[in-house]
């Protein structure tokens, strides 16, 4: 099976934020440094979509995601927070892990496919709890790339 979405190591960190909006610039920074993309187009592109309803999945998690011009196929970054923060979840739960999804503009199918690819990886609540558990970036990049069938490429190339 193709992997679904690119998430490389580099694109994975434990950060501290305070509210929603800081937790979408520090993605956006990552995302863009990553990926060597433009963060501002990135911040602005989340920050839209965001707008439409929260992407606060639930249960600890929010996927923040758009679309955006310049990229070959869908790249993902991963950031576990500090500390919970609200996210305007549906279930009024408070995020500690985010994990942001930029595809190609004209994305389509794969952009929906690596959102359930994520969907289903953070769903798993085992999954989730070693993710949450992670006490720093090197055992998140571990986890992350011990997830096999996850739809996760994690190879720079």
């Amino acid at each position: 099976m193709n992997a679904n979405f690119k998430l490389l190591p580099e694109a994975v960190a434990i950060v501290g934020a305070a509210d929603k909006a800081q937790i979408l610039a520090l993605l956006a920074e990552r995302l863009a440094a990553a990926y060597g993309l433009d963060r501002d187009e990135v911040l602005e592109g989340l920050e839209e979509r965001e707008k439409l309803g929260s992407t606060g999945f639930g249960s600890g998690v929010a996927i923040p995601h758009a679309r955006i011009d310049g990229l070959k196929r869908p790249v993902a970054a991963l950031l576990k927070l500090e500390t919970s923060v609200n996210f305007d979840s549906a279930d009024g739960m408070p995020v500690d892990l985010v994990i942001g999804l930029l595809s190609p503009s004209n994305a389509g199918v794969a952009h929906l496919h690596a959102l359930a690819a994520i969907s289903r990886m953070v769903r798993d609540e085992a999954t989730y709890e070693s993710l949450a558990g992670a006490t720093d970036v090197e055992a998140l990049n571990a986890l992350l790339t011990n997830l096999s069938g996850s739809g996760i490429d994690r190879d720079a190339a």
